[in-house]
């Protein structure tokens, strides 16, 4: 049995296919027109029949070259297809990218950044999902998302951290409340009020609790939950007072629900995190350039110390 046939062998009958000529294969290869003529010589001795008839200085394919060039030839267009998406997704033009962020920021920053993202690369597609920090810092060291956006402080083996900066808290209350006829407000101004409060197992509810104490304050903590997007939600309800940070109090703001900065200094902090790995994503990283961006616009973080 006579051996198979090579690619290189292929590459030259397509080229003597679409060119008509020995010549003009040769140019389309980069060879030199006898290394054509030799291969296509040892493809019709191993396939045992001819494939070029000649007719002055141009080649006639014979039936049987045209019927293997038929199903040659779709193979080529997958061929050229795969080496187009490798340049898309060298050029960030394609591939998939999956984010996970916490739920205080899915509500209006990593949408915008999402965006932002989407709208110079039609043809990424992006998965996201709403998760607890320590979960997405799980998820993401087991590479099951490529970026996370999460709360600080936090600490997971296998993930990268670039903490973003800090994000002043803020007061958000019924639009009603005579406390929000001031421009700014101060913890002081909330001794007895009706707070929805942060779980008390979260370190900014800590940092909360400390400034309180340090002030002598003692607010009338009525609900605590560990979600600040549900804090505001109880807060449109009119349970109360809460204290989040602005980047969750943002789609909040509105004719019913007034958010007030806050005299004294809290903040929250976040970062973005990725999979340890030696090679990040590219999309991930454009992504995460895209996030501070949106940072930037919306000018609502304070240098960090």
């Amino acid at each position: 049995m006579k051996p198979g046939l090579n690619l290189r062998q292929i590459e030259a009958f397509r080229a003597v296919m679409l060119t008509g000529s020995v010549v003009g294969a040769a140019r389309l290869m980069n060879v030199t027109q006898p290394g054509v003529s030799r291969t296509i010589g040892l493809m019709e001795f191993r396939l045992d029949y001819a494939l070029f008839e000649r007719r002055g200085r141009r080649l006639v394919p014979t039936p049987e070259a045209e019927a293997l060039y038929r199903e040659i030839e779709p193979l080529y267009g997958s061929i050229e297809r795969i080496a187009q998406v490798a340049q898309d997704i060298r050029f960030q033009r394609a591939g998939a990218l999956r984010v996970a962020t916490l739920p205080a920021l899915a509500q209006w920053l990593v949408p915008r950044a999402i965006t932002r993202f989407l709208s110079s690369r039609p043809n990424v597609t992006l998965f996201v999902q709403s998760l607890p920090s320590r979960q997405i810092a799980e998820m993401v060291s087991t590479r099951q998302f490529d970026v996370g956006v999460v709360e600080l402080p936090l600490a997971r083996p296998a993930i990268e951290i670039e903490p973003l900066d800090p994000v002043l808290a803020v007061a958000v209350m019924p639009a009603g409340h005579r406390l929000a006829a001031q421009a700014t407000v101060s913890l002081k101004d909330l001794d007895g009020e009706r707070m929805v409060m942060l779980s008390q197992h979260s370190f900014v509810r800590y940092q909360m609790d400390d400034a309180f104490s340090t002030l002598g304050v003692a607010p009338n903590v009525v609900l605590e939950t560990p979600s600040s997007s549900i804090a505001c939600a109880l807060v449109a309800a009119g349970a109360g007072i809460t204290l989040v940070s602005r980047w969750t109090a943002e789609p909040f703001e509105g004719p019913d629900i007034a958010v007030r900065p806050l005299r004294e200094a809290l903040a929250s902090r976040y970062a973005i995190i990725f999979p340890q790995v030696t090679a990040r994503s590219s999309l991930a990283d454009a992504f995460a350039k895209d996030l501070q961006k949106e940072i930037e616009l919306s000018g609502q973080t304070t240098p960090a110390d």
